[in-house]
């Protein structure tokens, strides 16, 4: 019995000594050293218009159409649109206080980039300081007439 027991004593002995030149690495940073770049999400960005630029809005709009579809080609905006501060009366304009989008992008760093690169904040359209940034996850698309 005590043969069986010294026997076992050296067994274990043996294991642990074996165990001990393997490293062990918690999961938090296996996972960590694991991943690759970050994967992309979509993100609803709320952009309010700096007050009294609507003049300056209709100025650089048609450069700010031409630089929407560059994004879009890349993928970086998936819809987007001006928000106003009311549904529109029959044969009024529109009442527009800020822009909304949903963009396609790693980070809220990098929505926050590209939105600087616009010609709408360039000019001071837009209200960076205010701007809303989320992680989205959308349920359901429609396609509207």
């Amino acid at each position: 019995m005590i043969s069986n027991q010294m026997s076992l004593l050296q067994s274990s002995s043996r294991i642990f000594r074996h165990q001990r030149s393997f490293k062990f690495i918690p999961r938090h940073q296996f996972l960590r050293t694991m991943a690759s770049a970050p994967e992309k999400f979509e993100w609803m960005v709320i952009i309010p218009d700096v007050p009294g630029k609507l003049e300056k809005r209709m100025e650089v709009r048609p450069k700010h159409f031409e630089g929407l579809k560059t994004a879009m080609e890349k993928g970086f905006f998936k819809t987007g649109g001006a928000l106003l501060d009311e549904v529109p009366k029959e044969g009024e304009g529109l009442k527009i206080s800020g822009s909304t989008v949903v963009a396609w992008a790693s980070s809220k760093e990098e929505v926050m980039e590209i939105l600087k690169g616009d010609i709408y904040a360039k000019e001071g359209v837009w209200d960076l300081e205010k701007v809303q940034i989320w992680p989205f996850k959308c349920a359901f698309r429609e396609k509207f007439p």
